[in-house]
């Protein structure tokens, strides 16, 4: 065999061996992503991290590991905690996401993944630009719309006790008009957006939604952030905490009624027959 043959012939061995070793590590990949799913299921999270983590190192294109690897990091976050450790490990699973999204900007369930892990590391502000993102891409969801009104509550009711505090006041939950004025003016300042929208976003996740008594819940504690935007106004006072009563019963009463119809089986990530989580 001449020279240039015996090139051909070798790089077209080593094309063979090229595609057999593609076809064992995708092989391998999977088993790896079948391992994660079942630690997942287990509750075995670092496991699962490790089993995602080795299915992306051996098939980058396989489908759906880097969001099985980001739903596994997502469960390690501790919600409400700010440590470095913790920042870390929500920061690499919305790395994950991102890169999810870029590929498929369709993809609404990241699209909440990464709005709920900003939202368990207290960046507000983003947690509610993705929210509204899935908004974009399923207008009539009431969960997105429900959590930006959690978000629009969760941050007017910090700004009220900050400062509330600062004036040696407690928040009373009725309207405070026994605080300060000039408080009373900078909380009215603050948190008038925040509890327009969040009335707004309520409101639409309750037409879409009608039983949603979660959502009736955060319309009483917003309609009490209200009543201190409303400071000084008497009778807008009386009927914003008029509002949040009618809401505070109302959700109790249809709370009861859901969870007595509720018939709920096991959560958690499930499988289909071809062993990818759902």
């Amino acid at each position: 065999m001449n020279g240039p043959a015996r090139i051909t012939a070798l790089a077209v061995a080593l094309a063979g061996m090229a595609i057999s070793l593609s076809g064992c590590n995708q092989l391998k990949a999977r088993d790896q992503l079948n391992k994660g799913v079942e630690s997942f299921k287990s509750g075995h999270y670092e496991e699962a991290i490790d089993h995602f983590q080795q299915a992306t190192q051996l098939d980058p294109k396989l489908p759906m590991a880097k969001t099985y690897l980001a739903t596994a990091l997502a469960q390690n976050v501790i919600p409400g905690l700010v440590t470095p450790e913790n920042l870390k490990t929500a920061n690499q699973a919305i790395t994950m996401l991102k890169d999810v999204i870029a590929q498929d900007p369709n993809d609404v369930n990241s699209i909440k993944q990464v709005a709920g892990i900003y939202f368990s590391i207290k960046q507000m502000d983003e947690a509610k630009a993705w929210q509204k993102r899935v908004l974009e891409k399923s207008p009539n969801d009431p969960e997105a719309a429900y959590t930006i009104g959690v978000v629009n509550w969760t941050m007017a009711h910090e700004n009220t006790l900050k400062l509330l505090q600062a004036a040696d006041v407690n928040d009373d939950g009725q309207g405070n008009m026994k605080a300060p004025k000039k408080v009373m003016e900078e909380i009215s300042k603050l948190n008038k957006p925040l509890v327009d929208e969040g009335l707004q976003y309520l409101n639409q996740a309750m037409q879409n939604k009608a039983d949603y008594d979660d959502a009736m819940a955060y319309l009483n504690l917003v309609y009490r952030r209200k009543a201190d935007v409303d400071f000084g106004n008497a009778a807008a006072v009386k009927d914003d905490l008029a509002q949040a009563e009618k809401w505070r019963t109302q959700a109790m009463d249809i709370r009861k009624k859901n969870e007595a119809k509720k018939n709920q089986g096991p959560g958690g990530i499930t499988m289909d027959s071809e062993g990818n989580l759902k």
